[in-house]
């Protein structure tokens, strides 16, 4: 499995790091609120696990299954695979995603729980990957911003493979392209 990686981006110390740097920041903001945490899965949810274990407020959290990818590429399409069990009719909720690629999914997800009644919105994703952006959405806090490669590891996948890296690395170009 490791010799599909080109390069490691972001080591396991490097990640742990900026998430401890991450959870700070979402401590100061929450920490006399009750936020809803949804986790998107499946991708962020190594991500979302670590990041409750450093979060210092009380939360509640729920899981969304929302796909617009077909293997390594975009449909354009987004589908709700699988909804919110809580209500977030005036609640905080903070988004945890693995990464902000083409920001459609997303944009989605975020329309969908305003238009739900959310108090407020927050996007929290371990990766943003700018140059591939097709809608306009921004999270509001993100670990590191990625050159644009295709990445897998800590949850990132290419068909259901290499989530369980503990690093995110670059996946060769010779193991999508066939």
């Amino acid at each position: 499995m490791n010799n599909d990686i080109e390069a490691v981006l972001y080591s396991q110390e490097q990640i742990d790091r900026r998430l401890d740097e991450l959870a700070a920041a979402l401590t100061n903001k929450y920490h006399n609120q009750n936020p809803l945490v949804v986790s998107v899965l499946t991708g962020a949810m190594i991500f979302t696990s670590d990041m409750l274990k450093r979060l210092n407020f009380r939360l509640n959290v729920d899981l969304v299954d929302v796909s617009s990818y077909d293997g390594a590429n975009s449909t354009g399409q987004v589908k709700l695979l699988q909804d919110l069990k809580s209500n977030v009719a005036g609640r905080d909720v903070i988004i945890m995603e693995d990464i902000i690629d083409t920001g459609r999914t997303l944009k989605y997800l975020v329309q969908l729980l305003k238009d739900r009644g959310a108090k407020s919105v927050a996007v929290c994703a371990l990766l943003d990957k700018p140059a591939r952006r097709e809608v306009d959405i921004e999270g509001d806090y993100v670990g590191f911003t990625t050159p644009n490669e295709f990445l897998v590891g800590y949850g990132l996948d290419y068909n259901n493979l290499y989530r369980n890296l503990p690093y995110v690395g670059i996946l060769k170009q010779a193991v999508y392209a066939n």
